[in-house]
């Protein structure tokens, strides 16, 4: 899997071709790499791009392997050197997702921190320098939440150099976890709530919208709902795919996932009337797209409820700011995407009990909806 390349690199002519130099550390200094790109000075600049990405990302690649083979005891290896390494051999296992954001990781803070300091091996690094990364972490007003993210890539990298017997015990185990801050989500009251579906009923995330704040799902579930899944008899519908968004070769990726965040994540949920209305007013939408796009119309993604007017799935990053936009729009109070779930979950989530978790999130979902279409009704507005 390709991603945006990270190794500082620049493309420089040399007797008439073309060559990426990158840069490398060896022992505490830089050192210019020269990699040819096999093309002449005065070649177009997207195919010399695309030819400077494939080759960097291949020494990345080869950088990363070479690591741990230079004669030195593995417990001797550099952290952010080990790290590059680990991150090699943990990608085939993880999502593309979750990949991209380790990737970030490693080849952004821990770089610019552990790279000069070449002293502290995974052998030889204490509590003491853990805690120190941490501080200078929180110093660049890195938020708890997010500092949480390296401990924990950073413990399992570590765990996995246990397992190997590179190290007696893991460093990590020493020190406390960062604490979370506690994060009080804003929630929207029923009349919000009513005014942001009528406002809203045009917009392209409109479906989004509705099931974000109508079944409590999350972005990613929320964009993931297919038509395949939905059982228009029992009023039910199957959560078990998701949208996920990442970069591959600098090119923004949307892709369809049947893995969800958790076992639990994979549920079945019913649908109050208001939303299947809704569902049943953008299956007409689509067809009616269908037939007025013609061969402009992706129809790879017919099984989606949430695609465009040419059926293309919608970016999660694009809900985000989008429904930000709305809210700025329309005068209405700043909340996330996230937070229409939120008084859903906290009814629903802490029951471990599948089918109480249906009833649950049933009686908590209709009395809002109930409201819903009264104030519809009452404002003269097409039934949802």
């Amino acid at each position: 899997m390709g991603i945006q390349n990270t190794l500082a690199a620049s493309v420089q002519p040399k007797k008439g071709r073309l060559y990426a130099v990158i840069q490398v550390k060896e022992n505490g200094k830089s050192k210019a790499v020269w990699r040819s790109l096999g093309l002449p000075e005065g070649t177009g600049k997207s195919k010399v791009n695309k030819a400077f990405r494939e080759v960097v990302k291949k020494f990345e690649n080869e950088y990363a392997e070479g690591l741990a083979r230079n004669g030195r005891p593995c417990s001797d290896i550099p952290v952010f050197e080990y790290m590059c390494a680990y991150l090699k051999k943990v990608e085939p296992s993880l999502q593309k997702s979750t990949f991209q954001s380790y990737h970030m990781m490693v080849y952004g803070k821990i770089r610019r921190y552990f790279e000069s300091k070449q002293h502290l091996t995974v052998g030889s690094i204490t509590a003491k320098d853990i805690e120190k990364f941490y501080e200078h972490l929180f110093a660049q007003n890195v938020v708890a939440n997010t500092v949480i993210h390296y401990h924990a890539i950073l413990h399992k990298a570590f765990q996995q150099a246990f397992k190997d017997e590179l190290i007696d015990a893991n460093p990590f185990d020493r020190i406390d976890r960062p604490k979370k801050n506690k994060f009080h989500g804003e929630n929207y009251s029923e009349e919000e709530l009513v005014t942001l579906l009528e406002l809203t009923r045009s917009d392209s995330i409109y479906p989004a919208i509705m099931l974000g704040g109508g079944l409590g799902l999350r972005r990613s579930e929320a964009l993931g709902v297919r038509w395949s899944r939905i059982d228009w008899d029992k009023k039910t519908v199957l959560l078990d795919t998701k949208i996920i968004e990442y970069k591959s070769n600098g090119k923004t990726v949307i892709e369809p996932v049947e893995e969800m965040k958790n076992k639990s994540s994979r549920r079945t949920l019913p649908l109050p009337e208001p939303v299947l209305e809704m569902l049943s007013e953008e299956k007409e939408k689509q067809s009616l797209y269908r037939k007025m796009f013609k061969g402009s119309y992706n129809r790879k993604y017919d099984d989606f409820v949430c695609v465009n007017e040419l059926g293309e799935l919608i970016r999660p990053t694009y809900v985000t700011q989008h429904f930000s936009d709305l809210l700025k729009k329309y005068g209405l109070r700043h909340i996330r995407f996230h937070d229409l779930r939120h008084p859903y979950v906290k009814h629903t989530t802490k029951n471990n009990c599948k089918q109480e978790l249906q009833t649950s999130t049933f009686m908590f979902v209709i009395p809002v909806y109930a409201f819903v279409k009264r104030a519809v009704n009452q404002n003269n507005i097409s039934p949802l």
